[in-house]
């Protein structure tokens, strides 16, 4: 007999990224003023950077326009700054401002201390054991 569809490890990981994305749309303006998105992008940027547009949406998992127009808002806000740089091919690069870390600086404590809500029925050993299982399918997924 097959698995149940509420065993299966897909519909579980769906069910587990809709509750915790449920608290994360709320989360994210009180301790950013951000929407998450904008939210996800400016962490994706300052852990990265410098990024251009095309590695914002590769790393951030937008297509290129989401991760354009992200990227033009945190612009705007004077969180981001847009430089040119055709000497290294990439066109324009994506840097945070001074503004833009210390509200990057915000974001990942608030994106640590999510995880501990989330993660923290494990132990420490489990919560590696997990990470670790997380890098092997991502891998997996990407080399099929």
């Amino acid at each position: 007999m097959s698995t149940p569809l509420d065993r299966t490890l897909t519909y579980r990981l769906h069910q587990l990224h809709k509750l915790t994305d449920a608290d994360s749309q709320s989360v994210y303006p009180e301790h950013t003023g951000l929407s998450m998105s904008d939210g996800r992008c400016l962490t994706t940027i300052g852990t990265f950077e410098p990024l251009s547009v095309k590695e914002l949406a590769e790393k951030a998992n937008l297509n290129k326009g989401q991760a354009s127009r992200a990227a033009q808002a945190l612009v705007d806000q004077g969180l981001v700054r847009k430089e040119d740089r055709p000497d290294d091919g990439r066109g324009v690069v994506l840097t945070l401002t001074p503004a833009g870390r210390k509200v990057f600086r915000r974001a990942m404590a608030m994106i640590h201390q999510r995880n501990e809500d989330i993660f923290g029925c494990l132990t420490e050993k489990e919560q590696a054991t997990l990470s670790a299982m997380f890098d092997r399918l991502i891998s997996h997924a990407r080399h099929r």
